[in-house]
């Protein structure tokens, strides 16, 4: 090795949908960096090589997304790749994809509340990878029967959630048909251990047509009603009052003057 070359440290991975970053510390200063990826079963595959770089995109290293790798991040002189020693060079934690990567947000199509359901359709979130006509797979087409989904909705202005649990692109629940809900969809990997709950999509809520009572509530009409009364009466008071006076100054126009 060469030891005056400091190797890599804070080595991690940071995965999302199967695109797979590798990232680690310091940046280098007269050395460069290679990367290494080193499977159970398949062939070393080299990255970013020769990189002043702290971030390597490994995705296309990773297609078997079953196995288990380890990254090997070697510390090189711009002509060390030339030598027959090994250089220095530090080693990632294990990484598998299908255990580790993120879950990304599922995409909401399209949602309605018609009467007392609730109906919402989704998409599954895409990854780098390429079927042979070129078209993106899915996380669905990697993890297949693996993969289930999650819906938590609520009443619009309560806190009680409720879920419903599919392995399709839709759900549809009941709900109360005079209620606005809001509403979120999160995947998850059923086999996971770890980190079986993906990220959770945009919160969307319905806007069906509510009377005045369920927009504002009960107590909101006591406060109106209140004011009204005050109002009423207070007109009620002042009619009488100004009724008083007329009379009063009537009474008083109609007594003869006195003499002087």
């Amino acid at each position: 090795g060469n030891p005056e070359i400091p190797t890599a440290v804070n080595i991690t991975w940071s995965s999302i949908n199967f695109k797979t970053l590798l990232q680690w510390q310091p940046k280098p200063s007269g050395y460069y960096y290679t990367v290494e990826i080193h499977g159970q079963t398949s062939d070393t595959k080299k990255k970013c090589i020769l990189t002043r770089e702290t971030e390597c995109d490994v995705t296309d290293a990773l297609r078997n997304v079953k196995e288990t790798y380890t990254a090997h991040i070697l510390s090189v002189k711009s002509w060390g790749m030339d030598d027959f020693e090994e250089p220095p060079f530090a080693v990632s934690e294990k990484f598998t994809p299908y255990n580790q990567t993120v879950l990304g947000k599922p995409e909401i199509q399209n949602y309605t509340q018609e009467g007392s359901k609730l109906n919402v359709v989704f998409q599954d979130p895409l990854t780098p990878y390429t079927f042979p006509n070129g078209s993106f797979q899915n996380i669905r087409d990697i993890f297949q029967h693996d993969l289930e989904y999650k819906l938590y909705y609520w009443k619009d202005q309560s806190s009680g959630k409720k879920d419903a649990t599919t392995k399709s692109h839709m759900f549809e629940v009941s709900v109360d048909s005079t209620k606005n809900y809001c509403f979120y969809v999160q995947g998850n990997v059923a086999s996971r251990r770890e980190n079986r709950n993906g990220q959770e999509s945009a919160i969307l809520c319905t806007s069906i047509r509510r009377n005045i009572l369920d927009e504002y509530g009960a107590e909101v009409f006591i406060i109106v009603a209140v004011i009204a009364i005050a109002v009423i009466t207070l007109a009620i008071v002042l009619s009488v009052i100004l009724c008083k006076r007329k009379k009063a100054k009537a009474a008083r126009e109609k007594e003869p003057l006195r003499g002087v």
